[in-house]
């Protein structure tokens, strides 16, 4: 259903305000640079702080300027159920293809509950759903056993996985357990090449925010089962991937994204704050080595 590079999107602000002409821009880069897929309103784009008329606006605008060309997985999770839904219905009636769902976040709902929060989900909206498993920043973790359970419930709704919780042998669980039909996709763009090797169809990427080119020609050596071309590029790839979390994220990107585009500024909204000289550095650092700078 959906494979290869698919940035998670960053959220461009002007003055505090989102700024939808470089939000556009960046789209169009994406999608001429080889982009297969586009996710606004994840992690990276900060969806936490946004409104949800912003959010919505941001799904609008990706929906809009992405014209059909490549789909648009919009990030629809909350901690609240509803919001969540409401997220969904939204999204559904923009055009999204998917929503990304991430496991609620704060309210550390045990297994049981996440099956509940994810069946309310599928039964309400027709909208297929990427589950989102980041236990790093949600600290609950949605087991193989939970997913492969949504998976034989909801095979027609929940239909695949962005996977961030850094166990490489959940993409043999998910395989085994559900099928090779299940779309699983790489949450970490490190891990990328080994989860593709292990039978994951791309990555949902940070990293291919600033080098679309570059992941976009990874993912299809992975793809094509050119691995020794897929080390080639993952090396050069590699410190970026790094980089991109040497401070908080989006941070370290949204500054790499300055360096490569004069219309993208590295202002994030409050409680995060421009990265920290040693992370400029580090990106820096990464972006002449993958011949980006």
């Amino acid at each position: 259903m959906f494979s290869g590079s698919i940035p998670a999107l960053v959220t461009p602000f002007s003055g505090g305000s989102f700024d939808e002409g470089a939000f556009r821009r960046l789209i169009e880069w994406q999608i001429e640079n080889g982009s297969s897929a586009l996710v606004p309103c994840g992690t990276t784009g900060e969806a936490s702080t946004l409104s949800n008329a912003e959010h919505h606006r941001v799904i609008e605008l990706c929906v809009e300027q992405a014209a059909g060309r490549v789909p648009v997985i919009a990030g629809c999770g909350s901690n609240d159920t509803k919001n969540a839904l409401l997220h969904m219905n939204f999204s559904k009636k923009a055009g999204a293809s998917a929503a990304l769902c991430v496991a609620p976040y704060y309210n550390r709902p045990s297994q049981e509950g996440l099956i509940a929060h994810f069946s309310y989900l599928a039964e309400h909206s027709d909208l297929p759903i990427i589950l989102y498993n980041v236990p790093g920043r949600t600290v609950t973790d949605i087991e193989p056993e939970t997913v492969c359970e949504l998976a034989k419930r909801f095979p027609d709704r929940i239909v695949g996985i962005k996977d961030a919780s850094g166990d490489l042998s959940r993409v043999v669980d998910h395989r085994m357990g559900i099928g090779k039909d299940f779309c699983q996709l790489s949450g970490d763009d490190e891990l990328a090449l080994p989860a593709n090797a292990a039978g994951a169809a791309g990555c949902i990427s940070v990293t291919a925010n600033v080098a679309p080119a570059l992941c976009a020609q990874f993912q299809r050596a992975c793809a094509e089962g050119d691995f020794i071309r897929a080390r080639e590029l993952n090396d050069l790839l590699y410190p970026l991937h790094y980089a991109m979390f040497e401070d908080a994220s989006p941070a370290p990107v949204k500054y790499a994204l300055s360096r490569v585009h004069d219309w993208l500024t590295d202002e994030v909204r409050l409680p995060l704050t421009p990265c920290s000289d040693r992370a400029r550095k580090a990106v820096d650092e990464a972006l002449e080595h993958a011949r980006l700078v």
